[in-house]
């Protein structure tokens, strides 16, 4: 109990230290302004055009980039595009003509994902909107400033839509969040159109609620369409974090804050209501939220373009569980489950623990890429290196399915034979402060304040991972884990834990496919076979009727455009159908 307390009283220390949410702003952009070395780029133009600072040197550097040759595509759109809207006749003559003239000869890619295509559309509908009544030969894509201002509101129309109907396709991206607030940040601020900025706004509370709920200490817990490969095991390395700090001032502030978050603030510099900071920062009482999303754009191999998928989060002070209910949901970055700990200070932390089937294949990246067979492999692996690796931790896997109730979760394998890479890996923190291989099977461990109870169904090994901790390597094709967690409070110590586990009903088979009964340390029973829908105390998963957000915090029911935030007695309800906050 001695030391729970001494990790709420860090996590209450780190918070009342971080200054104001005007103060981080203006730190975050005095930082960009005038960085430390030659590090010269859009972003120091852009922090000081806002700052209204050095309006020669800006225009003299804004030319010197834009002679190219020119890259980055939408990301180079959305700096230039902030450039634009910060100039305000500060910018001279001859600099606005080179910034007028790159939007005519260089022709952005629009990018393959939902997060390029929020930003190039943004910065079309803003660009279009600061040139206006332009004709065609004076946009790369041969367009109007008309047509493409059409064409992107419609766009982005039908993306809050889609989004607040059935869920994002890259969801709780513990990278790409901020790609997503960095848009509508600028329409927020640049639109002026009153509905656009409207539903700008509405949008920023709708991401901001999705990532204040699923956060420990600023750290994006769960399940989540993509991350990276050192972001899923060093859970605070991660831009969603750094918005954790600038938002809420939620754990310790980053040596630098990612250029996502200056062009955040270099637009409206949305400050979240209250009552987002007080569900972002409250883990007073446990809590359970539920969330329905949608798989990214499913281009052979299915007959609708998205599926559905199914997030639950166990969320409270001293540790989070999140999970999917397993399958392929993204072609790469996808990670399914885990168990996140807290920790006082998580930096250089690795504070998760959780299993994945390292899946490889070309159906996978045929199934979400419009690649061809023959160089699949050759244009993913530069950009994603451990995705063909029997080591990596990061992926989805068809022959996974998951289950989670509370802190617990089963999750099975059922890998065919001839698959590539038939095994299981777990990974094993070097920051565990507990392991313990107990003559049962189980294995128990200490994450801090966070007691883990593992259950391998088949044989496993543990092997060392270069640079500290293992990997629990598990070589069978019909396979699982079980894995019960509970707050350190809740027993006198490690072997209280293990006897209390040890005596909890658990009866498996794996054959002809994996099947788990199990009583949870919370008194229900998980009844899971591999390929069939699970039952908690008997009762099938209804996930015909999962909520688009369910739990205490935020409530909205499928296709319904709508999302009711709500904390105690406090409520903020958007309704995007009658683009209204009430």
């Amino acid at each position: 109990m001695r030391t729970l307390a001494l990790g709420a009283c860090f996590a209450a220390i780190a918070s009342a230290a971080a200054p104001p949410f005007e103060v981080r702003v203006r730190e975050l952009i005095h930082s960009y302004a005038y960085p430390k070395g030659n590090d010269f780029g859009y972003a120091t133009i852009a922090a000081r055009l806002k700052l209204g600072e050095d309006p020669a040197w800006c225009s003299r550097r804004l030319i010197e980039l834009l002679r190219g040759p020119l890259s980055g595509d939408m990301f180079w759109q959305f700096q230039v595009t902030a450039i634009a809207y910060l100039d305000q006749g500060r910018l001279s003559e001859p600099a606005r003509r080179a910034l007028r003239e790159a939007w005519r000869t260089y022709m952005p890619f629009r990018g393959d994902t939902e997060n390029h295509w929020v930003l190039y559309y943004t910065m079309m509908y803003l660009m279009a909107q600061h040139w206006p009544g332009e004709p065609g030969e004076r946009w790369f894509n041969g367009k109007s400033s008309e047509e493409n201002l059409r064409e992107a509101a419609a766009w982005l129309d039908s993306w809050i839509r889609l989004t607040t109907r059935r869920g994002q396709g890259e969801y709780d991206c513990t990278h790409y969040l901020g790609v997503f607030l960095l848009p509508m940040s600028y329409l927020a601020a640049w639109a002026e159109d009153s509905r656009m900025r409207q539903r700008a706004r509405m949008m920023l509370d709708y991401l901001i609620a999705d990532y204040a709920v699923e956060n420990l200490d600023g750290l994006y817990v769960g399940s989540h369409a993509r991350t990276d490969d050192r972001a899923v095991l060093e859970r605070w390395h991660s831009v969603a974090s750094q918005f954790g700090y600038l938002l809420f001032g939620l754990g310790p502030k980053p040596e630098r804050l990612a250029d996502y978050l200056l062009y955040y603030a270099l637009a409206s510099a949305y400050r979240p209501p209250a009552i987002l900071e007080k569900i972002a920062t409250d883990r007073s009482k446990p809590y359970t939220h539920y969330e329905r999303k949608r798989t990214r754009n499913r281009w052979r191999f299915h007959d609708e373009l998205h599926g559905p998928v199914y997030k639950t989060t166990y969320v409270r002070r001293e540790y989070a569980v999140g999970s999917d209910q397993g399958g392929l949901l993204q072609p790469v970055q996808q990670h399914s489950w885990d168990v996140t700990w807290a920790v006082p200070d998580p930096r250089g932390v690795q504070n998760t623990f959780f299993t994945l089937h390292p899946y490889s294949s070309l159906e996978g990246l045929q199934t979400y890429y419009t690649l061809h067979p023959d160089v699949a492999l050759e244009v993913i692996l530069p950009f994603r290196p451990t995705y063909d690796s029997p080591d990596k931790f990061l992926g989805g896997s068809p022959f996974e399915k998951i289950v989670q109730d509370h802190d617990t979760v089963i999750a099975l394998y059922s890998i065919p034979p001839m698959t590539r890479f038939p095994h299981i890996n777990g990974f094993l923190s070097k920051d565990l402060d507990e392991l313990v291989e107990d003559p049962s099977g189980w294995l128990f461990l200490r994450g801090n304040q966070a007691l883990i109870a593992v259950r391998p169904l088949q044989p496993y090994v543990l092997k060392p991972i270069p640079g500290g901790g293992q990997r629990l390597f598990s070589p069978h094709l019909n396979n699982g884990v079980v894995v019960q967690v509970a707050a350190a409070s809740e027993f006198a110590n490690l072997d209280a834990f293990r006897k209390a586990i040890l005596g909890l009903e658990l009866h498996y088979r794996l054959e002809p496919a994996p099947a788990v009964i199990f009583r949870s340390l919370r008194g229900r029973r998980l009844e899971f076979t591999y390929g069939q829908t699970p039952r908690v105390d008997g009762r099938p998963l209804d996930y015909e009727n999962w909520p688009l957000f369910g739990g205490p915090f935020l409530q909205a029911a499928v296709d319904s455009e709508e999302l009711l935030i709500q904390y105690g007695t406090e409520r903020r309800r958007l309704d995007f159908r009658r683009n209204l906050i009430e």
